[in-house]
């Protein structure tokens, strides 16, 4: 059966929020090597301000779910997408580390709330079409990360001020954002209603807990692994090789990349073999593709890295997101928000570990770091596993 018309208008919404809030904060990703340089960054200095940001994610996401029961997921999502896209500026056009600092933690805290509450849009629209959508709504985010990186690499190869693009743009993509809100589902966001469960509580409830932490911790090590690629790539390829202006910001696409088509492709693979295989596949191939390209550094095999990191972690985290929002007995938006504030861990830890590696080994061997929270991530993975498989053990 077909969804009626307003869920279709309101997957067309979804799509435009998952595709602006990757195309935003990654049109300045390829211009990190620029911006590191002129604040006068060295790495371990570099890793420690990007970690700052993701503080901000992390405090803005305990209110999250809250914020969505007094208005909706559209609201917030709105409302978060517009500030964003202002603080943009203020990082892109830093003159001071503090400023830049500022900037990335207002972008991480807006990023907390958008992120939550799309995906909480998301599954809404998705238990309207009855069907898995949500790893190919993460793959339209993949999509406007692949278009923002385009954006920032080619405005750097033509010499085009970071001022003029990230005006340009802020005006440009909160023109789509009112435009996404007019086709959101209207109202506030429910719960969906089972008569066979209980009634959800207002909290955590402690049955999941630990579920949920290692649901969140395997979203942290995708994060850590997808945000390598924007702190990193940029930095790595622009001091250990001789490349174009161009070809810098190509690390952070090349994952982008890959993780849209794992993406757009992972609806159909988790309904072939379940979200657990979906997921262990895809960290052993994040692992072996980056141990290559540490132990063969070109720019060739580091482009291919990063690709395999991309696909490797591309279901992982809607995975994750979909496992906690369908653990019944708790509020309508709980689950999502433990697991997504918990994610955030792997964007914070990312830059300030892999930096100070850096400033003992060296960047490239830091990188090893990527292979290893893989391999965590594959251990971490039967948490996702539905969790009727653990009743029979439960009566023994």
């Amino acid at each position: 059966m077909a969804p009626n018309r307003e869920f279709q208008r309101a997957r067309i919404s979804v799509t435009l929020m998952f595709l602006l809030n990757g195309v935003g904060w990654s049109s300045i990703i390829p211009r990190f090597a620029e911006i590191k340089n002129a604040l006068g960054l060295d790495d371990l200095a570099w890793g420690l301000v990007v970690a700052i940001g993701p503080i901000g994610g992390l405090l803005a996401g305990l209110f999250t779910a809250r914020m969505m029961r007094r208005s909706s997921s559209a609201i917030v999502w709105l409302a978060s997408t517009l500030v964003s896209l202002v603080m943009i500026n203020v990082a892109g056009n830093a003159i001071h580390w503090l400023m830049f600092a500022f900037g990335i933690m207002m972008v991480a805290a807006m990023d907390s709330l958008s992120d939550i509450a799309m995906n909480a849009h998301g599954l809404r629209v998705q238990r309207g079409y009855g069907r898995s959508i949500l790893n190919g709504l993460h793959g339209w985010w993949s999509v406007g990360a692949v278009i923002g990186g385009f954006i920032g690499a080619t405005a750097l190869q033509l010499g085009i001020p970071i001022w003029v693009q990230t005006v340009g743009g802020m005006v440009l993509f909160a023109t789509i954002a009112l435009y996404a809100k007019r086709l959101a589902l209207p109202g506030q966001d429910a719960a969906p209603v089972d008569a066979d469960l209980p009634q959800p509580g207002r909290g955590i409830s402690k049955r999941w807990i630990p579920r949920l932490v290692a649901l969140g911790l395997l979203g942290a090590t995708a994060g850590l692994i997808e945000d390598s690629g924007a702190s990193w790539g940029a930095v790595y390829l622009d001091s250990q090789f001789t490349v174009a202006p161009f070809v810098v910001g190509m690390a952070f696409v090349a994952l982008q990349v890959s993780q849209m088509i794992g993406r757009f492709t992972g609806d159909a693979l988790t309904n072939r073999i379940g979200a657990h295989l979906a997921v262990v596949q895809g960290m052993v191939i994040a692992a072996v593709g980056m141990m290559f390209a540490v132990l063969v550094p070109t720019p060739v095999t580091t482009l291919i890295g990063f690709a395999c990191a991309g696909w490797g972690i591309a279901t992982a985290i809607p995975a994750s997101m979909h496992a906690a929002d369908e653990l019944p007995g708790m509020a309508h938006g709980n689950g999502l928000t433990f697991v997504t504030w918990l994610m955030r861990l792997g964007f914070f830890a990312g830059p300030p570990v892999i930096g100070a590696i850096a400033n003992v080994v060296g960047l490239r061997w830091a990188l090893l770091v990527i292979p290893a929270c893989a391999l965590v991530g594959l251990l971490l993975s039967p948490a996702l596993k539905p969790p009727a498989a653990e009743a029979p053990e439960a009566t023994r």
